[in-house]
Formats: structure tokens, sequence, C-alpha cells
């Protein structure tokens, strides 16, 4: 390339040369000004969307004190501690994680990665009889918060 031409587009497709030699300085300035921030504009993109790409593989773990203990404690452990009515009838404590994987005198109550085996959800989505229906004798919990409780058992159910 002679001396003065300046190539924008740096031999990629779209070729672009500019002829420097009828230009003015304040021109060629401006217009290699102009290629530097659209370097930057193509790079910006670029980082944009990698950061999109990495928040789209996939949503994060479950975390059983975040995302599942909230739940039992609103829902459930008024029952299911020590001294409650649950608690006498199954020995299910559900205050800790220790607890839970205990589960009853009966069984255990999760099968981790195996949401569809695990009594906890064949309770809380009334597969039972109305007199082993959980929580007994209030309203259903919500499928949002039935799902978080079948998908933190199909990860595995851990302790995170």
């Amino acid at each position: 390339m002679p001396p003065d031409e300046f190539d924008l587009d740096q031999g990629r497709t779209g070729h672009i040369r500019l002829n420097l030699a009828f230009m003015k300085p304040s021109e060629i300035n401006r217009h290699r000004l102009t290629a530097v921030i659209g370097g930057v504009a193509v790079l910006a993109t670029a980082l944009s969307m990698l950061a999109w790409q990495a928040g789209a593989a996939g949503p994060a773990p479950i975390s059983y004190t975040d995302d599942i203990a909230p739940i039992l404690k609103g829902r459930c452990i008024s029952c299911h501690q020590p001294g409650g009515e649950g608690f006498k009838k199954s020995g299910l404590d559900l205050t800790t994680y220790a607890g839970l994987m205990k589960g009853t005198k009966f069984g255990p109550m999760v099968v981790p990665g195996s949401p569809d085996t695990s009594n906890l959800m064949w309770l809380l989505d009334w597969q039972a009889s109305p007199a082993l229906r959980m929580p007994h004798g209030k309203k259903q919990l919500s499928s949002c918060d039935r799902d978080t409780i079948r998908n933190w058992i199909r990860e595995g159910a851990k302790d995170n």
C-alpha cells in the first residue's frame, strides 16, 4: 500500500482505503479517530455478547439455605419441629437440612436427584389422600414453591 493511503479495514471484508494525499491533517485525524471509535464499538458489542452468553449458560443452582429453608420455615416448620403436631406423628423435623434428609420414622422424604420418587413431592403435590396432604389442613404450596423444591431435589438436594 502506498505511504499516502490509510487502510481503515486493515484487510478485512468491506475493504476501505482512504487516499490521504488529498486530505488535510485534521481530516486524516478525524478518519483515524472514527476508525478507533468504530473498533471500540465492535469490541464493546463483542464483550456484551460474551456476557449475555455467560448468563444464558443456565440459572444458578438452587440453594437450600436461600431458596428451600425459607419455604419450609414459612409453611411447614410450625408443625414439623420438635414438639409440633407433625413431628409427633411422623418424626419429621424440618428445622434443619439434616432433619429433612433424615426423613420420618416411616422412611426418607427426599431421594436426591429424583423428585418423582421423593415422598416430600408426593405429599406437597397432593398425590396422597387428603388426610396425608401437606401442609395438612392448609392451602397447598404454590406451584412456584413446589417447582423450586422439585428442582432442588433434581439438582441433588445439596446443603448449599
